[in-house]
């Protein structure tokens, strides 16, 4: 492990008015992600089971990550990260009278200028990750309707 390197640990929950299984079609349809998640830039399929996806958002700072598909059966639909973050990103959606509630983990290990950068500014990388989630919430009910 980089003697530099930081991990990051995320959560959130929410719901949608919409079906667990719509829900779902629409989380693993990675390559329309920048149609209504405004902080992911760009998608690349580079086989069945892995996307490149570059991210950015409050910062002037563009992630590069490679996705590789975990889950895509609900109740779990997850993401192994790999690029300038390592770890997993998990959406765990559940059944509720309303539509879905959706449960949101992610784990994270950052290494070189990133993780110097997390010693000083850690709390301004956590908000510009809020600010990611909240682009995704809206996003994801915009894309539900």
């Amino acid at each position: 492990m980089d003697p530099v390197a930081r991990d990051f640990r995320f959560t959130d929950a929410w719901q949608v008015p919409a079906p667990v299984d719509r829900v779902a079609a629409v989380l693993t349809d990675l390559e329309h992600y920048p149609r209504w998640w405004p902080q992911v830039r760009a998608v690349a399929r580079l086989g069945p089971d892995t996307a490149w996806v570059r991210c950015r958002s409050a910062l002037p700072y563009t992630l590069d990550l490679v996705l590789d598909a975990v889950s895509r059966t609900p109740p779990v639909v997850e993401v192994a990260l790999g690029g300038d973050l390592t770890g997993f990103a998990r959406f765990t959606l559940t059944a509720v009278d309303s539509g879905t509630r959706l449960d949101f983990a992610q784990e994270v290990l950052v290494d070189g200028a990133l993780a110097l950068a997390s010693y000083v500014g850690r709390p301004v990388l956590v908000w510009n990750h809020r600010r990611m989630m909240a682009g995704c919430r809206r996003g994801l009910a915009s894309a539900l309707d």
